[in-house]
C-alpha cells in the first residue's frame, strides 16, 4: 500500500516524505498524526516532534545531526536548520550477538555459469587486459586499442558520426543556425558491427591511468597492488603490460604484488614489455600485438561451467544517492548481502567516508577485537587526514545529494551502510588488499563512485551492485556493474542505464525482502553472462585512488 511518509526506525524523530506534501497535509504513522507546516518535497524529512537548537535528530536509529535552529512539528529539515553530528564510538565495545541468518533454501542448490580458474576462484566474465605500468605508456595503449578492437569484433560504442555528417550537409545546403538547432538528428547506430573472433572472450580491456611515476613511492606501490588485483582477478584470462622502464612502478614491484595475491604462482598468461629495452614504437606495438593475439587464443579455450553461489564476490556501491536510497535500494541490496553471506559467498562494503556515524554498529558486528580495532584505526586516520587539509566527512554530500534529501553526511552514511545488511564483519581491508574470507568484508576506499568501484573490483568483486537515486552511468572494465534505482521516476527517465528498479518498495508494491530476492535472481543471470547496461554501453571507468583525501 502506498504511504505518504515513512518512519525508518522506532527511535527516529523524523519522517521521510514519500511524495510531495503541500502545506497543511496531515500525515500519520503508527497512530501519530502531524500536519506539515511548510511544503515538504518528496525524499526530504519533516520533524515528528519539536526540535530546539542543539536537539538531536535521529534516523535509522542513529544520530544523523542536530538542530541548528528551532524546527516545529511538521517542519522541513534543511541545511540551514540542521547540522551534521554523530555519536562517538568505542572500538572495544563489541556485542557480537548471534546473527539470525536469512532463509536461503531456495538458492541453496542454485548455480551460475562461470569461468573456473586454477586458483579455485570463479569469474563471471572472461576478459583480456592491456594495461600500462606508467602514464607514459597511455598513448601506446590507445594505439593497441585502435589496432585490435574493431577487427576482433569488440567495438561497442554507438557512433554519432552520421549526425555530424548530417549537420555538415545542412551547413552546405545553406541552413541557418536556427534551422540547424531545430533539426531532429537521426539516432546513432549501435556498434558491434562484426562477430567476435574469439567468442569465449568477453572483450579486451585497455586501461589507462595517471600514475606510476612522480608523487611518492607509496603511490607506485599502491598502484602496483591495484593492477595486480586486476591481473589476478578471476574475470581476467590474462594480461599484456606495457612498461617504459625508468618509472617508480617497476616491473619487479608489480611482480611482487602479483605473487602476494597468487601464492601458488600466476597460472594465466602474462606478457610484460619494456619500451626502453625493446626500442622503437613499431617493435613494441608489433610484439604486443603478437603476444596479445596469442593470449586471446589461449583465453578462448575457457568456457562457462556451473559454480555454486558461494563462489560469488559482490561489491556494494552507491552513487548519485537520494533520500530514497536508504529506504529502498540500499536495504534491498543489504538483504542480498545477507543472503549471499548465508550461502557462503563474499561481499565488500567500502566507501569509508559514508560509514561515518554508524561506526559503533560495525564495531559491534566485528568478529573479534582485532577486526574492530583495525576498522576504527582506518576510519579515524581517514577522518583526521580530511580535517588536516581543511575538509571533513561532513563535506561529503554532493549538491545532488542535498537537493534530493540527504542534507548531512551522517544521514547519507546511515542509509548507505544499509547495503552491508546485518551479517558479522569478518575482515577489514586496507586499499588495495584482496578479499580472502567469505562473509562481509569492509574495504577502506573513498566515497567517490569510480575510485571505490575500481577498488572493490581490484580486491576481488566479480559483480558490483550499484544503487543510485539520481542516475549515473558508472561501469568497470572487467566486472559487471548492476545499476539499481531507488525510485521509479529515475528508472523511467533513464532506462538506458538502469538495470533494476526498487522504487517498487516506495510505491508499496514490494517488500525489501522481495526486492532483494529479485536482485539476487538477476545477479545469478548476470554472473552467467547476461549483459548489464554498463557493459552494453562499453562504460569502463577506471580511476585508481592515490591515497590522498578523496570524499
Amino acid at each position: 500500500m502506498k504511504h505518504l511518509v515513512a518512519k525508518i526506525h522506532p527511535d527516529d524523530n523524523v519522517l521521510v516524505a514519500l511524495q510531495d506534501l503541500p502545506v497543511g497535509t496531515p500525515v500519520t504513522w503508527d497512530g501519530t498524526t502531524v500536519t506539515t507546516t511548510e511544503k515538504i518535497p518528496a525524499k526530504h524529512k519533516l520533524a515528528l516532534q519539536f526540535l530546539a537548537p542543539g536537539d538531536p535528530v535521529h534516523m535509522y536509529g542513529v544520530l544523523v545531526g542536530k538542530a541548528a535552529q528551532a524546527i516545529g512539528v511538521g517542519g522541513l529539515l534543511t541545511t540551514s536548520n540542521m547540522r551534521h553530528a554523530t555519536d562517538s564510538y568505542d572500538e572495544h565495545r563489541q556485542h557480537r550477538p548471534e546473527w539470525p541468518a536469512p532463509e536461503v533454501s531456495q538458492w541453496q542448490e542454485r548455480t551460475f555459469q562461470g569461468f573456473h580458474r586454477p586458483d579455485g576462484r570463479v569469474g563471471t566474465a572472461n576478459y583480456w587486459l592491456v594495461i600500462p605500468l606508467v602514464f607514459c605508456e597511455n598513448r601506446n595503449i590507445q594505439v593497441l586499442e585502435e589496432a585490435l578492437v574493431n577487427d576482433l569484433g569488440y567495438a561497442r560504442r554507438k557512433s554519432y558520426q552520421p549526425q555530424t555528417q548530417e549537420l555538415i550537409s545542412l551547413l552546405r545546403a545553406g541552413k541557418t543556425v536556427e534551422e540547424i538547432l531545430a533539426t531532429d538528428l537521426h539516432s546513432a547506430e549501435d556498434g558491434q558491427a562484426r562477430p567476435r573472433l574469439f567468442p569465449n572472450v568477453d572483450g579486451v580491456r585497455f586501461l589507462t591511468h595517471e600514475g606510476g611515476c612522480g608523487g611518492i613511492r607509496q603511490d607506485a606501490q599502491t598502484l602496483c597492488g591495484l593492477l595486480a588485483g586486476y591481473i589476478t582477478h578471476p574475470n581476467v584470462a590474462g594480461a599484456t603490460v606495457l612498461s617504459l622502464g625508468c618509472q617508480n612502478a617497476q616491473v619487479s614491484m608489480l611482480q611482487a604484488e602479483i605473487d602476494r595475491r597468487s601464492p601458488g604462482g600466476l597460472q594465466k598468461p602474462l606478457y610484460i614489455l619494456e619500451q626502453q629495452k625493446i626500442g622503437t614504437e613499431e617493435a613494441l606495438i608489433s610484439t604486443a600485438l603478437r603476444q596479445t593475439f596469442a593470449g586471446l587464443m589461449l583465453a578462448n579455450q575457457a568456457t562457462r561451467q556451473p559454480a555454486p553461489l558461494s563462489k560469488l564476490c559482490i561489491g556494494l556501491e552507491c552513487g548519485g544517492s537520494d533520500g530514497f536510497s536508504g529506504i529502498s535500494a540500499n536495504p534491498a541490496v543489504g538483504h542480498v548481502s545477507d543472503l549471499l553471506v548465508a550461502l557462503g559467498g563474499s561481499v565488500i562494503l567500502a566507501e569509508f567516508p559514508e560509514l561515518c556515524g554508524v561506526e559503533q554498529e560495525l564495531v559491534d558486528r566485528s568478529v573479534d577485537t582485532a577486526t574492530a580495532e583495525r576498522f576504527s584505526s582506518l576510519m579515524k586516520a581517514y577522518g583526521d587526514s580530511a580535517v588536516a587539509v581543511g575538509s571533513g566527512f561532513d563535506m561529503n554530500p554532493s549538491p545532488g545529494n542535498i537537493r534530493d534529501g540527504l542534507i548531512t553526511d551522517a544521514m547519507k552514511s546511515a542509509g548507505a551502510a544499509r547495503k552491508g545488511g546485518s551479517s558479522p564483519v569478518v575482515a577489514v581491508l586496507d586499499y588495495p588488499e584482496l578479499v580472502t574470507q567469505p562473509g562481509l568484508n569492509l574495504l577502506c576506499t573513498p566515497g567517490n563512485d569510480v575510485e571505490s568501484t575500481t577498488a572493490e573490483v581490484g580486491s576481488g568483486a566479480t559483480v558490483v551492485l550499484f544503487t543510485t537515486g539520481l542516475g549515473t552511468p558508472t561501469g568497470n572494465p572487467i566486472a559487471p556493474v548492476v545499476k539499481i534505482s531507488s525510485n521509479t521516476a529515475l528508472a523511467r527517465r533513464m532506462p538506458d542505464i538502469i538495470d533494476l528498479n526498487t522504487g517498487t518498495v516506495i510505491d508499496g508494491e514490494e517488500t525489501i525482502e522481495q526486492a532483494g530476492a529479485r536482485i539476487l535472481d538477476y545477479v545469478v543471470r548476470v554472473a552467467s553472462g547476461e549483459e548489464v547496461a554498463a557493459v552494453r554501453h562499453d562504460q569502463t571507468d577506471f580511476i585508481p585512488w592515490k591515497r590522498g583525501v578523496s570524499l
